[in-house]
């Protein structure tokens, strides 16, 4: 039998203002719970409104402060920055900013058209951006600042049936690297975390069959599941002081696949 893991906990997370996109569901629901879970005073947008209501409900019950959350579609950018002045005005400026929203549906290069192209890019890589441009003037105040963006081992291992997404995701390192010298000025850091095959409600559901199953055997070199908690513990390391020499790196969360 497995020990049960024994978890950090991370006393500068306490109190600390956190945002987050796509905070709902899956890895972002969970990344929301685990820094409610440290005492931060957490904020987060999805386009799922039943469920995030349940989140927030289910992490007031656990005697954690209730989240601030907002109805969201990311793709209307003007939406997803007033949210992020919205929250900032309860919470106060925003120390660590998640960049999780991502969609990873199944399509062939032939049926691509720049319609749906630009759709994949305005849900899986312009919002990191403009959420980025939003919480940066707030953590220049506050004089430090942890932006996380999730990134995707998928395009790295060759993944296929998602070539719009595979460019989105592999783009992600490129933002990081890219504003890390700018932002490190302000004492701001910037990483990548890039889950491997997460164990979410929709990808057991959708795409985890006996191939999947034999697929984990042969790549991973761990035996256990990747569950979205153990990328949230990834999350809650950067975002916090712990890590406060952490920038420009990529941090993969994979059980041993690339």
């Amino acid at each position: 039998m497995k020990d049960s893991p024994q978890l950090s906990i991370h006393p500068s997370l306490k109190e600390r203002t956190v945002f987050v996109t796509g905070g709902g569901s899956g890895i972002g629901a969970a990344i929301v719970a685990a820094f409610a879970a440290q005492g931060a005073r957490v904020a987060f947008v999805d386009i799922a409104e039943s469920a995030s209501a349940a989140l927030a409900q289910r992490i007031a019950e656990e005697g954690h402060a209730a989240p601030w959350w907002r109805t969201c579609d990311v793709r209307d950018i003007g939406a997803l920055q007033q949210a992020v002045v919205d929250a900032a005005a309860e919470l106060g400026d925003f120390a660590v900013l998640v960049n999780n929203v991502a969609s990873d549906d199944r399509h062939t290069l032939e049926s691509v058209t720049p319609d749906y192209y630009d759709n994949r890019m305005a849900i899986n890589e312009r919002p990191a951006l403009f959420a980025i441009q939003s919480v940066v003037p707030g953590m220049r105040r506050l004089g430090f600042g942890s932006v996380v963006n999730l990134g995707s081992t998928g395009w790295q291992t060759k993944g296929s049936g998602y070539p719009c997404y595979a460019i989105a995701k592999s783009s992600v390192n490129g933002l990081t690297r890219g504003l890390a010298v700018e932002l490190g000025r302000d004492r701001i850091r910037i990483n990548t975390v890039s889950p491997g095959w997460v164990m979410t409600e929709r990808q057991v559901q959708l795409w985890l069959d006996d191939e999947g199953e034999e697929e984990l055997k042969r790549n991973q070199c761990l035996p256990d599941k990747l569950m979205p908690e153990d990328i949230a513990r990834m999350v809650l390391f950067l975002a916090s002081d712990d890590a406060k020499m952490c920038t420009a790196q990529e941090f993969t969360v994979d059980a041993g696949w690339t």
